[in-house]
């Protein structure tokens, strides 16, 4: 929200009230208490009247500073906040002169500047981050709009702002509004499914605003050398996060927000729908699965969407037995085939299903400010709301899922969770609307991965389209209403950096798009995208998203890429994994992997998968393409192209053309890529069969590698060492068996047992 017109004027009707000096700051054990003043006190006259400003300073992690802002602290009701499963009270050092108070984390320091002309100044070491200057943290009074609270924070020449949420604008942040409040807006506009108050910068530090209900930042787009962020009400609070690395950033933002757990090993295999408004039943899914296995096209998970269920009954978690009439029976045929199966939910009831009366009754449902149950036609005719926040509505929800499991499912997509009010409705628990918006998505994927996790263990997955800060705790994630275009496949992928950028390991998208019917040369070019990411699913609105329906070639490209990331397996669940231990993501944008290569800084048409594999998706029908290859560091190799075994140097672009087989995909100077044997499922023994893929690794030189176990953890960890044309691969965790080395298309002998294999390259 600007407030300002301009450097110099206001908004008719505003009246802006700016921390001007602190007066007094008081320092406690493991916080400092700034008075702030919106004017200069130079005599006992201007100590009268207010507005003044109170401002806590402490520490929630070490290398995070938490910054509290408050007006008035007892007019209002009680904020909500983003969850913090992380927070601990880590020691604090506090010091003072006469002119300066300091309150040191870790390796974050905050400085407040004591009498005239306010200033908080953010280091790490001695290096700054950003600062709150002149005019930077003001109370704003707006008459019918309300009061707001914002700070600003400066950033500094070549500094750029990523993040926000799984946002599909421009990736570099700068110069854009954004509104923190979950909408179903689709991909082709600025609104988001998954919003997160959270950006990183290009100087390795990143900011949280620990706010539950809606911000607005105004990017470098009010002050064009500042980040405002601003919030309705009398208070407003944020935290600082050190680095000095993009990726410690993100790290510490995980450790102190939350962690995904690692998602089954199934689950990144191919997932295939019978999409939504299509047509279909049991014969019809059935044959399409039967068509796959004909066709040799490996599938993993088959989801049934919308219309599992009976039309205007959504939901009310019972077969339609016009087209499903034994459900039990049909998913042991399908768990037979090898399969995993998806249910399609979302967390409104509608008014003709059998549920709602009860819902009603029971009080389990979002109601009015006057006690009625709230409804809504947005959707589902007539419909009602759970509330999650209601401890027994929320166990009726989940006992119905659970007779879905007991009867064949094996995991659900959560859609939905924007369309919930925020006026004029009360929740169970008291809280308030405005506040629980964006904080709803968040209950309702809990609820239901509780669940999961009870019933499953670690087989527990959603597939969730709208979620909020913290989310990432219940994977994994899908991109939401895209179009069958590549221009919506690059906005895809700019929403998914952003919201990986924001701390959400894994992430994925409908290939193909999900609205219209996309041509060829999309369709092929986003099952490259597609099986490249870390979950992988054809899924679309009107038209069934099997390959043949397509054109021939199709089938093929499915098929490649699919095998493809089966092998890919021991390294990619590998890298899964070390997600889940350091929030780390899997998906990366390239400012992630190389934080000191200026080419890189705004980079959003190609990624890494880990620190080893850089991927660039084709976004044309003739298959040309530009990828940067980065800098390769003190090693000095090239890249490799892992289909064609092409060697390119890093440090420059190259134009490229690619055939619907291939497309940019190289492997790091230096790395050591753990392929697998297993081309047909993702879900098999790691350390049986591995081949250890070297790739220009300098002479003296070692690399680690590292082997996934299928059930989570490490199944072996080593280093691979270079002298000449020896090569020497050394086990120091774990074991692998029938393993052998690879260099450039040769391989060695094969190991059968043994930590340790000697190969003297022809």
């Amino acid at each position: 929200m600007k407030f300002t017109d301009g450097q110099w004027m206001l908004q008719p009707g505003v009246a802006a009230h700016y921390a001007a000096e602190a007066y007094e700051v008081e320092a406690h054990e493991d916080r400092l208490v700034v008075l702030a003043t919106t004017r200069p006190i130079k005599h006992r006259g201007d100590t009268l009247q207010g507005p003044t400003l109170t401002v806590t300073l402490s520490s929630p992690l070490p290398g995070v500073i938490r910054v509290s802002i408050e007006h008035y602290t007892a007019c209002s009701a009680p904020r909500l906040h983003i969850p913090m499963v992380g927070a601990t009270q880590p020691a604090v050092q506090i010091t003072q002169t006469d002119t300066h108070a300091r309150l040191t984390s870790g390796a974050i320091s905050v400085e407040v500047k004591k009498g005239e002309g306010w200033g908080l100044v953010f280091r790490e070491g001695d290096r700054v981050l950003t600062r709150s200057d002149w005019r930077g943290l003001g109370y704003i009074q707006w008459g019918a709009k309300g009061n707001h609270v914002h700070e600003q924070l400066a950033l500094a020449v070549g500094e750029n702002v990523y993040g926000l949420g799984e946002r599909f604008t421009p990736w570099v942040k700068n110069g854009q509004v954004v509104e923190n409040t979950n909408k179903d807006g689709g991909t082709a506009c600025e609104q988001a499914y998954k919003n997160v108050p959270f950006y990183l910068t290009n100087r390795g530090y990143g900011v949280l605003v620990n706010e539950a209900g809606p911000v607005s930042f105004e990017v470098g787009s009010e002050k064009v050398a500042r980040v405002q962020f601003s919030r309705e009400g009398e208070s407003l609070d944020y935290c600082v996060i050190a680095g000095p690395t993009p990726k410690a950033v993100v790290s510490r933002l995980t450790a102190l927000t939350g962690r995904a757990p690692l998602p089954p090993a199934w689950s990144f295999g191919l997932w295939m729908t019978t999409s939504f408004t299509t047509k279909y039943d049991e014969a019809t899914a059935t044959h399409f699965i039967d068509e796959m296995a004909r066709r040799e096209l490996p599938l993993s998970v088959f989801h049934f969407d919308c219309f599992w269920m009976r039309e205007f009954q959504w939901c009310d978690f019972e077969w339609d037995r016009r087209g499903f009439p034994e459900p039990e029976a049909m998913l042991k045929r399908l768990h037979a085939k090898g399969l995993k199966i998806s249910l399609w939910i979302n967390p409104y009831v509608a008014q003709k299903s059998p549920l709602f009366a009860e819902g009603v009754r029971e009080g389990y449902f979002i109601k009015r400010t006057d006690g009625r149950t709230f409804q809504t036609d947005q959707w589902q005719p007539g419909m009602a709301i759970v509330d999650f926040t209601n401890p027994t509505a929320k166990a009726w929800y989940q006992g119905h899922l659970r007779r879905l499991l007991a009867t064949g499912a094996d995991c659900f997509k959560t859609d939905f969770g924007e369309r919930i009010p925020s006026e004029g409705v009360t929740y169970f628990d008291g809280s308030d609307p405005v506040e629980m918006h964006n904080l709803y998505a968040l209950h309702y994927n809990e609820a239901v991965f509780e669940l999961l996790k009870e019933v499953q263990g670690s087989d527990a997955i959603v597939f969730a389209r709208s979620t909020y800060a913290s989310g990432q705790r219940f994977p994994v994630h899908w991109g939401g209403d895209c179009w069958s275009t590549f221009e919506s496949m690059a906005e895809s992928l700019r929403g998914g950096l952003s919201l990986t950028t924001s701390g959400f390991a894994f992430w994925s998208h409908d290939i193909g798009g999900f609205e219209g019917n996309p041509p060829p040369a999309v369709y092929k070019r986003w099952i490259q995208f597609g099986l490249m990411s870390s979950h992988s699913r054809l899924h679309g609105s009107s038209s069934y998203r099997v390959p043949w329906l397509v054109d021939e070639e199709s089938c093929d490209v499915l098929r490649v890429f699919t095998r493809l990331k089966h092998q890919l397996m021991p390294y990619l669940f590998a890298k899964a994994y070390e997600a889940t231990e350091t929030g780390v993501p899997l998906m990366r944008a390239m400012l992630l992997e190389h934080p000191d290569d200026p080419a890189c800084a705004t980079l959003d048409r190609q990624y890494q998968l880990g620190e080893s594999l850089l991927v660039a998706p084709v976004f044309t029908e003739t298959g040309d393409v530009e990828v940067y290859l980065p800098e390769s560091g003190a090693g000095g190799g090239a890249w490799t192209h892992l289909l064609s075994g092409q060697k390119k140097a890093g440090g420059r672009w190259y134009r490229e053309t690619h055939d619907f087989l291939s497309m940019p995909l190289y492997a790091a100077p230096g790395s050591v890529i753990a392929w697998g044997v297993e081309t047909e499922r993702p879900d098999y023994d790691y350390a049986r069969g591995t081949v250890l893929r070297i790739f220009e690794l300098a002479d003296g030189a070692n690399a680690s590698f590292v082997v996934a176990a299928v059930g989570g953890g490490i199944a072996a960890r080593g280093t691979v060492k270079r002298e000449g044309s020896r090569f020497t691969a050394q086990v120091g965790e774990g074991a692998l068996r029938d393993w052998a080395l690879e260099v450039d298309g040769q391989r060695s002998p094969v190991l059968a047992e043994g930590a340790s294999l000697t190969w003297q390259r022809g």
